[in-house]
């Protein structure tokens, strides 16, 4: 089992910055991908940045260029600065971890997605 817990979010002005943290802990062995999502009631669960355990990266079109996603394998955390920030980025933020885990019905390695709980972001002035 992992658990995420995220950290960062807050009240932020236009303009402003910042940076989100997710930290995993448990029974940790591997984790491939580390994700950013938010979502609003109203809107479906999008995809805001993803990082793989190398280090590679993809972002979403709208925050390329603002938004800075990375991560310490060390302390199994992954991190999201935000900068420039815009008010169609309030949202909750959440965090997504891919665990590599033994199915013993299968007898094969699987990755099992796990979430946290969310963290509030709110752009306004």
């Amino acid at each position: 089992q992992v658990q995420l817990v995220e950290s960062g979010g807050g009240l932020v002005q236009p303009g402003g910055s910042l940076r989100l943290s997710c930290a995993a802990s448990g029974s940790i062995f591997h984790i491939e991908h580390m994700t950013w999502y938010r979502q609003t009631p109203e809107k479906q669960r999008e995809l805001v940045a993803t990082i793989n355990r190398a280090g590679s990266t993809n972002y979403s079109d709208p925050v390329k260029d603002r938004f800075t996603i990375s991560r310490d394998n060390a302390k199994n955390t992954v991190y999201l600065q935000m900068n420039s920030l815009k008010p169609e980025d309030t949202d909750v933020y959440y965090c997504n971890a891919d665990h590599i885990e033994w199915d013993r019905d299968q007898r094969s390695w699987y990755y099992r997605d796990y979430w946290g709980q969310g963290t509030q972001v709110t752009v306004s002035s």
